[in-house]
This record gives structure tokens, C-alpha cells and sequence, in this order.
């Protein structure tokens, strides 16, 4: 049964919950977002104020009430801290979306965001109707890389010039994951 966006999904893995961000992730996604580690491939300027969150928190809300984006806030299960975020920073149901993650450097390397992805892929194919999940990553970033090839993601190649920011142009990695090809 396709989503129905009356209510902000929770999902649940075995060491995660994804649940809406909201003003009690403030501090903790100040904390992430500020955190130039975080920020070196995602085309963000790490936070400078917590009250800088407020524009985020109102830009994913509205997304998802136009259904054209979604972002979960990763928290442990049974804690209330927030230690990464993770989405589709835009879909367009029953075609294809954009995943984005971001976690805490602490928490890398414990496959995470590998166990967060694996759900919210579910949802994207079974919930969102997408045929296609794509995601972009800026050359160097070898952790995404990583997480995408274990979810079986396939690179399809470099695009140059792809992303502008800052006035500056950024080439980026394409990678995909096809509904046909998903086996989970």
C-alpha cells in the first residue's frame, strides 16, 4: 500500500529508530551540522548558530507536506540523542528519488548508516513506488562510496561539473540502485 503522507512514517532497524525531525534535534543536529567532518562533501556551510536549524527543520517539513522530500533523524534505540540524518532529498513517487545521509564521525564505521539506508531503500521501492534511487557523492568521499556499494548501489559514472555551489562547480559520482535490481 503506497504511503499516504497523513503522518510522518517511523521506522524501526535493530539498533535505529528514523523519525521526524522536529525542535528536539535541535542541539543534536547543531552538534552534526557544525561539525566541518560532516559537512567537507555535502553542500552545506557547517552551522554557525543552532537558530540557523529552524530554516532546515521548516524547509524538510514543507517538503514533505508537498511530497518531495523526506528526512528522517536517526536515533539509537531507546535514546533520544540524534546522531545522523538520513533521505531522499527529493523524489518524485512512482519514478525515482535522491538519497543524502549524514552521520556522526564517532558512530562511522559500525555499519549505520548501511542498517538505516537498507530501510529507507524499503521504503522508497514499496512505500514511494520508486524505480530508481540515485545518489550523488563528490569524488573523495570514499565512506559514501563504501555504504553505497554494500547496498549494491552501482556507479554509473562522473558527471562533471554536476552540482554549483558557492559559485564554485563540483564534479560528482553517480551511483544508482534500480527497483528491478533490489532483492531485499
Amino acid at each position: 500500500m503506497p504511503h499516504n503522507f497523513d503522518s510522518f512514517p517511523v521506522l524501526n532497524t535493530p539498533r535505529l529508530s528514523l523519525m521526524e525531525i522536529g525542535q528536539g534535534q535541535r542541539a543534536d543536529l547543531f552538534h552534526l551540522f557544525s561539525n566541518p567532518a560532516v559537512t567537507e562533501y555535502y553542500h552545506v556551510i557547517p552551522l554557525q548558530a543552532e537558530e540557523d536549524l529552524q530554516k532546515m527543520i521548516d524547509f524538510l517539513k514543507k517538503g514533505y507536506s508537498e511530497k518531495k522530500c523526506i528526512r528522517w533523524a536517526i536515533t539509537p534505540q531507546g535514546g533520544d540523542s540524534t546522531i545522523g540524518t538520513i533521505g531522499f532529498s527529493s523524489f518524485a513517487p512512482g519514478h525515482k528519488g535522491a538519497i543524502v545521509f549524514a552521520l556522526e564521525p564517532a558512530r562511522q564505521g559500525r555499519g549505520l548508516i548501511t542498517e538505516a539506508a537498507n530501510e529507507v531503500i524499503k521504503f522508497g521501492f514499496a512505500e514511494l513506488g520508486l524505480q530508481r534511487i540515485e545518489a550523488e557523492v563528490m569524488p573523495g568521499n570514499k565512506p559514501s562510496e563504501k555504504v553505497l556499494d554494500k547496498l549494491g548501489f552501482q556507479h554509473e559514472g562522473l558527471l562533471r561539473q554536476w552540482a554549483s555551489w558557492q559559485g564554485k562547480q563540483y564534479d560528482m559520482n553517480m551511483y544508482s540502485l534500480l527497483a528491478a535490481d533490489y532483492n531485499k
